[in-house]
């Protein structure tokens, strides 16, 4: 099977490409920026430079495959408007599947994320019927993502669409590095500043299998979350410094109203148009522990997941080897 993987330079796409390479397909990956793609040349593996937000780019990379892997996506937490967002996570997607339908592939495989779903405790943790609630409803990012979701299933009359919603991802590969900032956050810091919250963590290779198998079992117009282990961040920085041997950090709460705070001078920040990761949306988002359950991939893709050590512990070879750390 030919397959085209979207995002090609992310964490999620390099890990998926690598993944398929080793199953023996061949794979298509599509980025903006080839200089930037860190795995090494492979014969069954062809780099495509182009744009999901330009029709024309996208059908050129679409034409002679056999399924999408749809990864591509407007992750920065610090836009200030809800357009940008829109244009690359919808209107690209919607691009994608167009496309996918006029040259007749067997299915869409849509990467999509946990924050379009409600989360839950450790005791009852969030699945893939649980409403979404405040603070994702506030999210820009998660908003999109939802709104994608929704309109690619649009045209499941047409395609096969399978939905696969990972939670926060760590391992190898991080080349930019995207959700590993966390790890280069704390791994060498004397006193580690920790939000009251929690989330889920996933072992990005785990993420990996669990699109080959939503590839080969996912049904249409499914959703599968792809969940690992739930931890508060201090039991999360708590493991990351584990993985220092000698090293000793002193862990600080920050409390929720200096988050608060913070967050609600960022939206000032934001009606000015200026960019800043800094809003109540993220702040609230902080406080609060977003925990999932991968049940329903476990059982209907036969998908399992690891505790997050082992994704932490490569992540920091990773960057110790490419400079880093």
């Amino acid at each position: 099977m030919k397959l085209l993987i979207t995002g090609a330079n992310g964490l999620l796409a390099t890990n998926t490409i690598k993944y398929f390479l080793e199953l023996g397909h061949e794979v298509k990956g599509l980025l903006r920026s080839k200089e930037k793609f860190v795995l090494p040349p492979h014969p069954k593996l062809e780099l495509v430079q182009g744009d999901i937000t330009e029709p024309s780019a996208v059908e050129n990379a679409v034409k002679d495959c056999d399924a999408v892997i749809h990864i591509a996506a407007l992750t920065s937490p610090d836009l200030p408007n809800y357009d940008s967002y829109y244009k690359v996570n919808v209107a690209g997607s919607e691009n994608l599947v167009k496309a996918a339908i006029k040259f007749k592939l067997k299915k869409f495989i849509y990467v999509s994320s946990a924050n379009t779903m409600g989360f839950g405790s450790s005791e009852n943790p969030g699945t893939e019927t649980t409403p979404l609630k405040p603070p994702f409803t506030e999210s820009l990012y998660a908003k999109s993502k939802l709104e994608a979701q929704q309109k690619l299933f649009s045209y499941a009359d047409k395609i096969a669409i399978v939905t696969v919603n990972p939670t926060f991802m760590l391992g190898p590969y991080d080349g930019k590095p995207s959700s590993g900032e966390i790890i280069l956050m704390g791994y060498r810091k004397k006193f580690i500043f920790y939000p009251p919250g929690g989330k889920n963590f996933v072992d990005v290779r785990d993420a990996a299998r669990g699109i080959s198998a939503a590839l080969k079992k996912g049904k249409n117009r499914e959703i599968y979350l792809l969940a690992g282990q739930n931890l508060s961040y201090k039991e999360f920085f708590q493991k990351l410094v584990k993985k220092r041997t000698g090293a000793k950090s002193v862990m600080i709460k920050v409390p929720k109203p200096l988050l608060l705070i913070a967050g609600y001078a960022g939206d000032f920040l934001r009606k000015l148009n200026v960019k800043t990761s800094a809003s109540s949306a993220n702040m609230k988002i902080l406080c609060v522990k977003n925990y999932y359950s991968a049940k329903k991939a476990e059982e209907e893709l036969d998908v399992h997941f690891h505790p997050i050590g082992d994704a932490i512990e490569d992540a920091i070879a990773w960057f110790q080897k490419n400079g880093k750390l």
